[in-house]
């Protein structure tokens, strides 16, 4: 098992026709909440090899009562990871341009269905570009098909009835939208009772890149996130629709926290109105 990033110099390093290392396969995720599909950004320009997967086909189900961005089916996740050409045996690097959001969430799948080496470009895009690293434009002819096996329950999860039960349940939205000042997105504003407000921007320095361990681990001590809560399954993330929640989890697994996801998030917590909303 590998940590959950990589830099762009170990990228560049991997890449490198003459890597003694399997050669990783690179997954492009761009996208952004309410538009369109990342692939115009991908084809002007992505890291050599890179496969496009689109985040609302390929990673997530219709929306529905499990929220804006439910888990995808197990078939349907398998059967884009291998169109995608990934295969167990190879390592798996994700990235995207939205300060690995998005990129997050293919890692969380990928680990959850058991993939055992599986990494985020620290940085993002941005990253590689502003370091100079090659770009490659349009989509390749011919990705050879993996044989990726996806094996889901490698990583926790909790589901809305466990939520209350939880010491530490870490939103990771906006503070706006975590106090219920503004909700841009979905139709009631506020939070989940008790939870608290770890905005994902906190997990990043002025460069986009992962605060350091020591850094993260004071960040979330701070709110109850601590290495022993983890290990005691205390702990856990949510967001809007279960997607950004990842970035505080790979952030708390860098501070040696292990949380689980809540998938549904907020979005599918206010599809039960029985179900307690708090604002400040």
């Amino acid at each position: 098992m590998t940590g959950p990033l990589i830099s762009v110099d170990e990228l560049r390093a991997a890449l490198h026709p003459g890597a003694s290392s399997s050669t990783p396969t690179v997954l492009d995720v761009r996208h952004r909440t309410g538009g369109p599909p990342g692939q115009k950004e991908y084809a002007a320009g992505h890291v050599p090899g890179a496969v496009y997967v689109d985040l609302d086909a390929d990673l997530a189900a219709p929306p529905g009562e499990g929220g804006r961005h439910p888990l995808p089916d197990v078939a349907v996740f398998e059967a884009a990871m291998r169109r995608a050409g990934v295969s167990a045996d190879r390592p798996v690097v994700v990235y995207d341009d939205w300060s690995g959001l998005a990129a997050s969430r293919a890692w969380w799948l990928l680990r959850f269905h058991g993939h055992p080496d599986v990494r985020v470009l620290d940085g993002a895009w941005a990253a590689w570009t502003a370091a100079g690293g090659p770009v490659e434009t349009g989509a390749p002819d011919d990705v050879a098909e993996g044989d990726f096996v996806a094996d889901p329950g490698h990583l926790p999860v909790v589901e809305a009835d466990r939520v209350p039960e939880l010491a530490v349940l870490v939103d990771a939205r906006e503070p706006e939208r975590y106090r219920g000042e503004t909700e841009p997105i979905d139709p009631v504003a506020g939070h989940i009772p008790g939870a608290v407000n770890v905005p994902t921007a906190r997990n990043l320095d002025g460069d986009g890149r992962f605060r350091s361990p020591e850094e993260l681990r004071e960040l979330y001590a701070a709110v109850g996130a601590t290495p022993e809560a983890g290990e005691r399954g205390e702990v856990a993330a949510y967001c809007g629709s279960g997607v950004t929640a990842v970035h505080d989890i790979i952030a708390m697994e860098l501070a040696g926290v292990r949380a689980a996801l809540y998938p549904g998030s907020w979005s599918g917590w206010i599809t039960d109105p029985d179900r307690p909303v708090e604002t400040f």
